[in-house]
């Protein structure tokens, strides 16, 4: 049977096989996890089973940067047959290495959730992440290859020769983030092309969040359906889950991965059903495994059938993360709240900002700057200043804490090719 269709029993029986193998193999191979393993006083024998994995330590962020570049290797480094790693805009990069059966593992997680979301042999694929040390491109290409599609490996960038051959090849599936699906779309018609016009049926889009008010606005402008999937170079890359055609949640593929809700706070398991931060075990990685990493992804897990037929729970959509809430004045804002209201304005676009303005070291103050649509924008001031105080008002019930916010023109805030900056830090006074 095909592992997205597997019994619930099926898949608890994979997942403790795989995770046994897992630890065996890290016990084994990992000098990073055996000296952590034992500071922490945990030896092979306490760890049985699934039902033992609250007793490992997590993993985080700092911890694989740390070990920056080879110190996670659980293998030697001639089996090694590729590199990835993240920006590094932070520090030091993590790295992310793999072996011939990791690749083979990852490329098949991703056909599989390209497959979910409607892609098909027939289809025209073109990939508009970049390629190079980011998992998006390659992560992508192999796993649509593997499927079956064309793939145009165009990467990021050079937005008219992008569109140019989109309409030259015909292309049907877009792979992007959703922040540069909207920037092509703009520039598509700057150029005196209509993107409704184009042959693209379907979009794969991930390496950011995308609110319902970005999905519309992608789905409107380039006549497809847009479909999100999830992934993280620490992990493995793209791959780990998306969403089939049904897109309530993104089906988790639990054969290769065991994931796990906490309280990002005091880190204790919660319950299925409620919302906190997502972990990670890989059940199958070889070069670089991870034990209980620590995502900072806040969402929640659904047990709930999904009328597609696939079996693996589902991931709700991220609604943030433990490390982009902000503080101001005492009160905890995550930038999705702020995305949920400004989607009920239709005089707003997707784009917007959140200005953290500090003073002496401390954020005093938030500035929310919200662009403005060609329709929703207007030479009545009286109008303009309607409009602010009311999306003032809404975020102040929202968030309790009444805001600044700052009506741009349209096209004003900048436009990425790659994933887009929400949150900014200013000193008092330097804002226009």
């Amino acid at each position: 049977m095909h592992k997205d269709y597997l019994s619930r029993e099926e898949i608890a029986r994979l997942q403790e096989k795989r995770f046994r193998e897992t630890v065996e193999r890290i016990f084994k191979r990992s000098p990073y996890y055996q000296k952590k393993l034992k500071e922490h006083g945990i030896k092979p024998v306490d760890i049985r089973g699934l039902a033992d994995i609250h007793l490992l330590p997590f993993t985080s962020k700092n911890d694989l940067r740390g070990q920056y570049p080879f110190g996670m290797a659980a293998v030697s480094l001639k089996k090694i047959l590729r590199l990835h790693a993240s920006s590094g805009t932070t520090g030091k990069p993590i790295v992310s290495g793999y072996t011939r059966r990791d690749l083979s593992v990852w490329a098949d997680a991703v056909s599989r959730i390209c497959q979910m979301a409607g892609v098909t042999r027939e289809d025209i694929a073109q990939i508009s992440f970049g390629y190079g040390l980011f998992t998006g491109g390659f992560g992508l290409h192999y796993g649509l290859e593997k499927l079956g599609a064309m793939v145009v490996p165009f990467s990021s960038g050079n937005t008219e020769r992008q569109l140019s051959l989109m309409q030259d090849f015909h292309t049907t599936v877009l792979v992007s983030t959703p922040s540069f699906a909207l920037y092509m779309a703009e520039q598509a018609r700057e150029l005196g092309y209509d993107p409704a016009s184009f042959h693209l049926r379907l979009g794969l889009f991930g390496g950011e969040p995308c609110s319902d008010l970005m999905r519309q606005e992608i789905e409107k402008e380039w006549g497809l359906k847009a479909t999100l999937n999830y992934g993280l170079t620490e992990v493995m890359g793209p791959g780990i889950a998306g969403e089939c055609s049904e897109r309530n949640g993104m089906h988790l593929l639990e054969d290769y991965f065991y994931a796990e809700i906490i309280d990002p706070k005091t880190g204790e398991r919660l319950p299925d059903g409620e919302k906190g931060e997502l972990v990670l075990t890989p059940l199958t990685k070889e070069a670089f495994p991870v034990l209980r990493y620590r995502t900072g992804d806040i969402t929640r897990l659904i047990d709930s059938p999904c009328p597609c037929g696939r079996t693996g729970r589902r991931m709700d959509y991220i609604t943030g993360r433990s490390d982009d809430m902000v503080i101001v004045k005492g009160v905890n804002i995550f930038p999705s709240q702020v995305e949920e209201v400004l989607s009920t304005f239709p005089e707003v676009s997707p784009h917007y900002r959140l200005v953290l303005i500090r003073q002496k070291g401390f954020i005093k103050d938030l500035e929310v700057q919200v662009e403005l649509t060609p329709q929703g924008f207007s030479d009545s001031f009286r109008e303009l200043e309607q409009l602010e105080e009311k999306i003032r008002s809404r975020l102040r019930s929202t968030l309790s804490l009444g805001p600044k916010v700052k009506l741009m023109e349209p096209k004003s805030l900048e436009r990425t090719t790659g994933k887009s900056r929400r949150i900014v830090e200013v000193e008092k006074g330097e804002l226009e």
